[in-house]
């Protein structure tokens, strides 16, 4: 199995691939759009996505969901506990600088601001802890995680510096192929995207087929078109499995109502969503 990911090494998302397939093999792309294509153009490559933050919310990947229009197979609510990381030689009290990407950067501003670091924001996590290992300035730091403090032998010089310390990132496992599991009697999300007709309290209308028959929306994001601030697409999740009879009526009644319309997965829902 390959799975792609964002970033170098010692990244949340490669560590979040290699929990959820610890045999799989990993591949390091520069940016989300490298990933997203990766997978689009091989479809014995898989795609981890991080899609959202319970602290700093969306990553910013929506446009890229709209682009490729990939298969959802697995969400996996992921802890993400960052530390402050330095060369062997160096305590908190030399660090002016820190380095990390700018979501890792926004989820321990706490932090930051109690200790006057200055805020230099990078690619990738684990690509700011390999910095700071290749230029050994002894006030200068990553915010990484664990794992890339042992890759790039750093010292952890504070540990478990984020706003939040139930910090959860939710990553999506995508790919080419589509696939769905069998209605059984498991908790289901189905995910799909879509975009009104232009019409008055569209989409008021569009969703009222949702409340009728009584189905719960767990998401729901509108992203401006390409070149434009008057048409939006829609991201949207929903509690339960396409094949349901109430949700295959709210989805047919929703179609009436646009003029695209694409079923992104049905997928079982992660544990953590009971906690």
């Amino acid at each position: 199995m390959k799975i792609a990911y964002q970033g170098i090494e010692g990244s949340y998302s490669e560590s979040c691939a290699k929990e959820l397939y610890p045999d799989c093999k990993t591949i390091s792309c520069k940016t989300f759009d490298d990933v997203f294509n990766k997978a689009n153009e091989d479809d014995q490559v898989m795609a981890i996505i991080p899609e959202t933050n319970r602290t700093t919310g969306n990553i910013g990947v929506e446009y890229l969901i709209f682009k490729y229009r990939l298969n959802i197979y697995k969400e996996k609510f992921y802890p993400i506990n960052h530390h402050l990381l330095a060369l062997p030689r160096s305590n908190i009290q030399d660090i002016k600088n820190i380095f990390s990407h700018a979501q890792g950067l926004s989820q321990c501003s706490n932090f930051i601001k109690k200790n006057n670091f200055i805020e230099n924001v990078r690619a990738d996590t684990a690509g700011s802890a390999k910095y700071i290992s290749e230029t050994k300035i002894k006030n200068e730091a990553a915010i990484a995680s664990k794992e890339s403090a042992k890759i790039y032998n750093l010292k952890i010089i504070a540990s478990n510096i984020q706003d939040e310390k139930s910090n959860v990132t939710r990553f999506l496992l995508m790919g080419k192929s589509v696939k769905q599991p069998e209605l059984k009697k498991e908790k289901y999300i189905t995910s799909f995207l879509f975009k009104l007709k232009s019409k008055p309290a569209a989409l008021y209308s569009a969703l009222s087929g949702f409340a009728i028959q009584g189905v719960n929306l767990t998401k729901l994001q509108s992203y401006p078109e390409k070149n434009s601030f008057s048409s939006y697409f829609f991201l949207c999740d929903l509690d339960g499995h396409i094949e349901e009879p109430k949700i295959q009526k709210s989805l047919e009644e929703l179609g009436l109502h646009c003029e695209d319309f694409h079923v992104l997965g049905v997928f079982i829902s992660d544990k953590f969503r009971d906690k």
